[in-house]
């Protein structure tokens, strides 16, 4: 028997007693007069896309700015892509932009719906981790406000020095994902003393996540006064050239779609997949959401809704683009019964999602 085996014969209690004398080796002692100071916290940092502060056509363009000049997003070359930037996209689209987001706009926070939710998504999962004192859990936006740096910054003198980061995107992209890590490395590349960091993987295949979208999709069916012919899975578009160079989007979107549909048990092809919000002239994933309910609408079918699994949270692009827009091209092309399903939000099933995964992602640390 090795040396290191012969923790296997310990008593319980001996166990025990170890794991006190390492935590009491590792327990912070300062001099009397020394400066107060936090550590052997743990953070969690939720992330999401991001939002503007404010509709109006300069807080719509700081945002857009920072939002297409990331090299994640757009990867056309800058020579080509920089004067279009700035030349065409910055003049005309934050007055086209802050428009859509007026008709969602949370005018009680003054804030867009987004903020709303990650924010609650915060602090609903440090009350619900409020047993791990030395937990602390904070939120950014990848653009705009809060940032991820000043929320990292804020997490270490609070005395993390171990930190989680969530981008809070069920299936992986590198328009997505990648570029929220991006961000909190640079961040951490500034600093001095750096905390360990993990950072969430995707989990679109999760079957927590699964049966959380299974059973919100099924209570809010119930809750309908007609029964959908056809349910749509619209997710997040990418331009195409993303999944020919590698990107594992467009597989995990699929999968996600595949496991719901088989939870579901509803008969073959009731459940279809899309995807959404593509901008500009180059071809992206296809099928698209917009003309997939057009086209089901002149087929005869009369009652459609739409389900965003890719979405953590309501926003724009569920709420105006989909709820909105959406439910207006089937009626007008003869649909007759037309429901968005909302995201999961701050509610109860996504929270357990949310939990699980962190508290998964945080073993050996806790």
């Amino acid at each position: 028997m090795v040396a290191g085996d012969m923790t296997l014969l310990k008593k319980p209690e001996d166990q025990d007693s170890s794991e006190q004398r390492r935590d009491a080796m590792k327990a912070v002692r300062l001099p009397a007069d020394h400066p107060s100071v936090k550590a052997g916290r743990i953070g969690v940092l939720l992330v999401n896309l991001g939002t503007p502060d404010g509709t109006g056509y300069w807080p719509m363009r700081r945002y857009l700015k920072e939002f297409l000049s990331d090299r994640r997003v757009i990867e056309t070359p800058r020579i080509i892509w920089w004067p279009i930037l700035n030349g065409i996209v910055l003049t005309f689209r934050p007055k086209k932009s802050g428009a859509a987001y007026d008709e969602i706009w949370n005018e009680d926070r003054n804030e867009s719906p987004l903020r709303t939710f990650t924010r609650a998504q915060g602090e609903k999962l440090a009350s619900e981790l409020e047993d791990h004192a030395n937990i602390v859990v904070d939120w950014a936006m990848r653009y705009g406000s809060p940032p991820i740096a000043e929320r990292l910054d804020y997490l270490q003198k609070e005395g993390c020095e171990r930190i989680l980061i969530f981008p809070l995107y069920p299936q992986y992209s590198a328009s997505t994902t990648a570029t929220v890590n991006d961000k909190a490395f640079d961040a951490l590349k500034t600093m001095r003393w750096q905390p360990a960091v993990r950072t969430v993987p995707p989990y679109h295949d999760d079957p927590v996540y699964i049966d959380a979208l299974a059973e919100s999709i099924e209570a809010h069916l119930k809750t309908l006064d007609f029964e959908p012919e056809k349910v749509l899975a619209s997710f997040h578009g990418v331009p195409k050239s993303y999944l020919l160079k590698g990107d594992p989007y467009h597989c995990h979107c699929h999968k996600t779609a595949r496991l719901l549909d088989d939870r579901l048990g509803w008969p073959k092809g009731r459940l279809m997949i899309t995807f959404q919000s593509r901008f500009g002239p180059e071809e992206w994933l296809q099928p698209y959401t917009d003309k997939t309910v057009e086209q089901l609408a002149r087929d005869g079918v009369k009652s459609l809704a739409i389900v965003n699994p890719g979405f953590v949270s309501d926003c724009l692009e569920t709420l105006e683009e989909i709820a909105g827009e959406a439910g207006e091209i089937f009626h007008e092309h003869g649909g007759e019964h037309f429901s968005h399903i909302p995201c999961l939000n701050d509610e109860p099933l996504g929270m357990r999602v949310i939990r699980s995964i962190v508290v998964r992602e945080l073993q050996g640390w806790i």
